[in-house]
């Protein structure tokens, strides 16, 4: 398992026994390690918009404003704050 992976399942609650290659958790631990995952991913796509947005070059910014959207979309689409 990803060592970030068992960073963000230990922040959730999760159990991780890789010894023996398991974990043991609830409905609501699983779903706090899924927010954890997207709220990663919404905040790497936030420093790539940041980025982005610095470069005068046309096509960089617009791509600041399509990474930006992509994560309000994130952000819309799996419920996370």
């Amino acid at each position: 398992m990803n060592e970030r992976y068992k960073e963000l399942a230990e922040q959730a609650g999760i159990k991780v026994f890789t010894h023996i290659n398991t974990i043991a958790t609830d409905k609501n631990d699983l779903e706090k390690f899924a927010k954890l995952i997207v709220s990663e991913c919404m905040d790497l796509a936030l420093s790539e918009q940041k980025r982005y947005a610095n470069f005068p070059h046309r096509n960089l910014s617009e791509c600041a404003v399509t990474v930006s959207n992509f994560r309000l979309l994130m952000k819309e689409h799996f419920g996370v704050e």
